[in-house]
């Protein structure tokens, strides 16, 4: 197959994976905050709301590893599809939980549908699968810009969405679960369809060294891969505290605007800046990355991440400024993502890469899911000025790893 047939290839992946990522992120994008709705209607106390959150972000973490080890045995197709059917199956059971109120399913049904964010997660992934001269990182920040359209448009079904759920007879809040699951069935018929030739197996058929290997699926063999390529642990360290830092502060950033009086549509209006920081300009720093490099990127990240952490913590009490904070630490996040990820794509051998990928999916989701934990407790300790400095901890280690690291500049 010469190259010309390859560039082909990827841009049609490419597509394949924009067009899958818009219809999974528009099913997901309403849910978490109906969730938490749901979590403090059916557990009788708002202080359980926060657990919907926790319990999808542990699915995500924990259906990341063996959806990476599938797509391994079985190509990306089938791994998505499967990563689809964990979240079609949650948000199916989130119905039948609030339809006999019972809130452990409900934490259930929240879990499986963490297997969405997982697949939303590998997708990136798999726009670096096929071996061309396509710059990489641009391909893989198209995919995850991809991404926006779901996160904006999502949380406006919720009242579509309720119409919908009362003329069917269903519970309250969980007519928005119906979208998803159709959402989540159009986005694996679109994987399923359009990823043909898999990616991943065309990459694997095309790399003499992964033939007849069987692949690495252990956590003990991920550490040891990541100890032996110190780009990819940079790769892996950098993505999960990046996000630690994004998601702790992102997360109290509510909590702090209510307390200063701002209503809710202050709130949302904040963050969907945020999230339009988060993945809007993603092409951007794709290209960046391709014209610079991966490290420089991940390192330009940082510095955004430091004037992110600047605005929103010193300037705490002014509407304004946390705003501009917020949008500021979405485009931090994007940076070092974007670069990160590509950089974990090409630094690792065929047969170790989607065992690598998939503990780096996990570990992100664990470090934003302790990020916001904690971030909680200083909040209540030191207020929001005390959470964007505590983040800045992060910051250090990475910036301190990627300038005075034993790394080959990329």
């Amino acid at each position: 197959m010469n190259l010309k047939d390859l560039d082909f290839i990827q841009r049609r992946t490419v597509k394949v994976l924009t067009v899958g990522q818009v219809l999974g992120g528009f099913g997901l994008g309403s849910t978490l905050s109906i969730g938490s709705l749901l979590a403090a209607e059916l557990s009788g106390s708002p202080a359980w709301a926060g657990a919907a959150a926790t319990f999808s972000t542990l699915g995500a973490a924990t259906w990341a590893i063996p959806l990476a080890r599938l797509a391994f045995a079985k190509g990306r197709r089938v791994s998505l599809a499967s990563g689809a059917a964990l979240a079609i199956s949650g948000a199916a059971l989130v119905i039948v939980a609030a339809a006999v109120h019972v809130f452990p399913l409900l934490l259930v049904a929240l879990f499986l549908l963490g297997g969405g964010s997982a697949v939303g997660l590998q997708a990136r992934f798999a726009a670096t699968d096929v071996p061309t001269d396509r710059p990489k990182a641009r391909d893989l920040s198209i995919v995850v810009w991809a991404t926006t359209v779901g996160a904006v448009i999502g949380p406006n079904m919720f009242g579509p969405g309720e119409v919908v759920g009362q003329a069917l007879g269903l519970p309250t809040m969980t007519g928005p679960f119906l979208f998803t699951i159709l959402a989540q069935i159009s986005a694996t018929t679109v994987f399923w369809f359009g990823l043909r030739p898999d990616p991943l197996l065309l990459a694997k058929e095309l790399n003499a060294e992964t033939k007849g290997l069987k692949p690495k699926v252990s956590f003990a063999s991920a550490l040891a891969t990541l100890q032996a390529y110190p780009l990819a642990k940079f790769a892996v360290i950098s993505i999960a505290l990046s996000h630690m830092i994004m998601v702790s502060v992102m997360a109290m950033t509510p909590i702090h605007m209510q307390h200063l009086g701002y209503d809710l549509v202050v709130v949302g209006f904040t963050i969907s800046l945020h999230i339009a920081g988060m993945y809007a300009f993603s092409p951007v720093f794709g290209w960046f990355a391709d014209k610079f490099g991966r490290l420089k990127t991940v390192l330009l990240g940082q510095m955004i991440f430091v004037f992110a952490l600047g605005f929103a913590g010193f300037g705490s009490e002014d509407r304004f400024m946390v705003t501009v904070g917020l949008f500021l630490l979405g485009l931090g996040w994007s940076a070092a993502t974007v670069a990160g990820s590509a950089l974990l794509a090409e630094s690792l051998p065929a047969d170790e890469k989607t065992n690598v990928q998939g503990l780096s999916d996990s570990s992100m989701n664990l470090a934003g899911a302790l990020g916001g934990g904690l971030a909680g407790s200083v909040l209540a300790a030191f207020a929001f000025i005390g959470v964007n400095v505590a983040a800045l901890v992060p910051v250090v280690i990475i910036v301190g790893l990627g300038a005075f690291g034993r790394l080959e500049r990329q």
